[in-house]
């Protein structure tokens, strides 16, 4: 099954996804439409095309990444094969929809993005192992964890260049595990102004959806709605280049649909140069 979050007006409705279909029903969003997907209620119907798609989970209790997990990334940056996953955070208001214009903060210099496959939970999670961790997971979707590299390179946390506000596009669909069997192989780009910058597969990762909520499950409660993000492939170095205002990101996964992105300037002014600069007579406590 197909699920998506749907704005109308200044609500959000849940639909499913029929073709050129988008079947509103009475639900809150896609999850919640997942989750009573046997007893829904049709209650309208508007074309899939032209749908104004929101962020798939708005507002998850938890939202973890994964760094280092494809194969052809860690070959890139010349990195032994890890262990463990490595996670660090996000927050809801990191989130922003599928086909939302994204401002680029004036404090950033270089900002980047990054093509990954989003996992949403389906349902609590704790210490679970590999087979009801699958089972939990809800479906997938497509994100793109736009960073700012000059902010992440700060200190040794990458936390503060990676959760600047509506900076990770999130669907537009929520696709049910057997409609893309488990999102085994499917191909991930990242293209800005139809040049592509990265492309990989899904059977690259090292960890996959079921190991990383197994894993993440034993440290942390898994609700509802949360969101991993799984990691992402490498790039092609020809195409590098920081984001810049007046561009057109286009996020795919196969079986997934695409996460379609304009980019603005930052209409506000940069209200705290003290923080934008290296040194800064700025003391902290």
């Amino acid at each position: 099954m197909r699920f998506a979050t749907i704005r109308t007006g200044d609500t959000l409705t849940a639909a499913r996804i029929e073709g050129d279909r988008a079947v509103l029903v009475d639900a809150t969003d896609a999850v919640d439409a997942y989750r009573r997907r046997d007893r829904l209620r049709d209650i309208g119907e508007t074309d899939a095309g032209t749908a104004h798609y929101a962020r798939v989970s708005p507002t998850p209790a938890h939202i973890l990444c994964v760094g280092l997990n494809y194969r052809s990334h860690i070959r890139e940056l010349r990195l032994p094969t890890p262990e463990y996953p490595t996670f660090f955070a996000k927050f809801a208001s990191t989130l922003t929809g599928p086909r939302d214009t994204i401002t680029l903060p004036r404090v950033s210099d270089h900002i980047d993005g990054e093509a990954e496959l989003a996992v949403v939970v389906g349902r609590r999670l704790r210490r679970a192992g590999p087979r009801e961790a699958t089972e939990a997971i809800a479906g997938y979707t497509v994100a793109n964890d736009l960073s700012m590299r000059d902010w992440q390179h700060r200190t040794t946390e990458a936390l503060q260049g990676k959760v600047f506000d509506r900076s990770t596009p999130l669907g537009p669909l929520l696709v049910t595990p057997e409609e893309v069997d488990d999102a085994r192989d499917l191909t991930i780009t990242f293209s800005v102004d139809g040049v592509e910058r990265q492309r990989g597969s899904t059977a690259d990762l090292v960890f996959t959806p079921a190991q990383l909520l197994s894993y993440c499950s034993t440290f942390l409660t898994l609700e509802p709605g949360d969101v991993v993000l799984t990691g992402t492939p490498g790039r092609t170095p020809r195409a590098a280049g920081p984001l810049v205002p007046g561009q057109r990101l286009v996020t795919a996964i196969e079986g997934l649909g695409e996460a379609i992105n304009p980019t603005a300037a930052d209409p506000l002014p940069d209200t705290c140069p003290a923080w934008t600069e290296r040194n800064s007579d700025t003391a902290m406590t």
